[in-house]
């Protein structure tokens, strides 16, 4: 947004900042957080403090370092109220889980380790998140975060001391923050119509069970490599002697890949499918759905432990729907989901579900290119908390603007991707 535009929408976005920072008590550290939105919104190439202040008319750069890094305001009533909105507002088909990276230099940033980031594509220094987000074909928006902890950080006394990580906080695997965010937005009255996710979080057999043990439909990304058995492949038990342990129930066929079972079906089986409207026009692709057992040892463990007496387990793993997508020219199926909807659903419904990710990546954009979620440069963990959710309620914001009535219009308010510096 230019000075313009932000100077128009004002007064909008002070009555969205009453509400959204309701929970936060003292009027001048709301009128903070006013200004800190409106340095997030404005045209500029960095957002970080310094270079806020210094474009906004009203900017103390000290006065926003306090606030962000020192302020004691608790950021979680914040990120609810944006939630209880964006969910009302949005109408999501699904809540997307997903993960975002952002390089760091040096040791001492909260949380930072040499790990995967995927913002680079390597391993590297960084920090990760865990986020969820609303979705619909027109709109999105984060709910919730959690910054994702190392375990070389678990028990660093001296730097948790120093960046603040609360002491109830440890290591926990990624999937495991995914299902608390679940748990705590369950806790708000808000609970997804269907969760969708990448193969980082759908290729774990404990994260599909977390939803399932929830009541959460999904329709999560695989791995090629994932073995099945076909749905009416029935389980026997060896015959026992009586002595020893007795034998597990078993199947009588090997499980096999996904890849294999999908190819053996041949391209004749697949489907042309067209989800949506691209801006080059029609999205489509082939695809087919087959209902599956998944296999694996994770699998048939999750199964047993699930029988009320793991003595008597019958050996039949749970029952879901796979879905493959075969593109026109390429040589074997490209990707692969599993789901535990109704198999009532249709094909058309499914592969919609499946390719509705893509918001997601528009999410990311806007929060990093246009509002600086990477460009934060303090250290502690209530600074990056803070400043998350002030990025989300910018996020919010816009998106609430984009969804009004004049929406498309010039007068709408908007991002842009990173231009030089104006001033007000």
């Amino acid at each position: 947004m230019d000075a313009h535009e932000v100077n128009r929408a004002r007064a909008t976005l002070a009555l969205f900042v009453a509400d959204v920072f309701a929970s936060v008590p003292r009027k001048d550290q709301r009128a903070k957080g006013d200004c800190y939105l409106r340095g997030l919104m404005l045209d500029g190439r960095r957002k970080s403090i310094q270079p806020m202040a210094e474009r906004l008319p009203d900017g103390n750069e000290q006065n926003l370092q306090q606030f962000v890094n020192q302020s004691t305001w608790d950021p979680v009533p914040v990120r609810r109220r944006i939630a209880e909105r964006m969910v009302a507002q949005i109408g999501p088909d699904a809540w997307a889980v997903d993960d975002v990276s952002f390089p760091k230099d040096g040791k001492m940033s909260v949380a930072v380790a040499h790990q995967y980031c995927g913002a680079l594509g390597k391993q590297a220094n960084c920090q990760v998140a865990v986020s969820v987000h609303a979705v619909s074909d027109t709109a999105s928006c984060p709910l919730q975060w959690r910054l994702f902890v190392p375990q070389e950080w678990a028990h660093d006394a001296p730097r948790r001391q120093k960046t603040g990580i609360p002491p109830e906080v440890g290591h926990r695997e990624k999937w495991r923050l995914a299902l608390d965010i679940f748990d705590e937005l369950a806790g708000w009255g808000l609970v997804p119509p269907v969760v969708v996710a990448d193969a980082g979080y759908g290729q774990n057999a404990d994260f599909r069970d977390g939803l399932d043990g929830r009541g959460i439909g999904y329709v999560a990304a695989i791995r090629s490599d994932v073995t099945v058995h076909p749905h009416d492949a029935e389980p026997f038990a060896p015959p026992w002697s009586g002595n020893g342990r007795k034998p597990q129930p078993r199947y009588r066929d090997k499980p096999s890949s996904v890849a294999a079972l999908a190819t053996g079906h041949g391209r004749q089986a697949f489907t042309e499918v067209t989800w949506r409207e691209g801006s080059r026009g029609p999205m489509r692709s082939h695809f087919l759905s087959l209902r599956v057992r998944p296999a694996g040892v994770k699998s048939r463990r999750l199964a047993q432990a699930a029988a009320t007496d793991e003595n008597c387990w019958d050996g039949v793993l749970p029952e879901v729907t796979l879905l493959v997508e075969w593109p026109e020219g390429a040589e074997a199926p490209t990707d692969y989901w599993l789901s535990n909807l109704p198999d009532t659903l249709s094909l058309a419904e499914l592969v919609r579900l499946a390719k509705i990710r893509w918001r997601i990546e528009h999410d990311y954009r806007e929060l990093k290119h246009g509002l600086g979620l990477d460009h934060f440069e303090g250290r502690s963990w209530t600074g990056w908390h803070h400043h998350v959710s002030l990025v989300t309620a910018a996020h919010a914001f816009l998106t609430e603007q984009r969804l009004a009535p004049k929406a498309g219009t010039a007068d709408s308010p908007s991002t842009r991707p990173s231009t030089p510096s104006r001033t007000c």
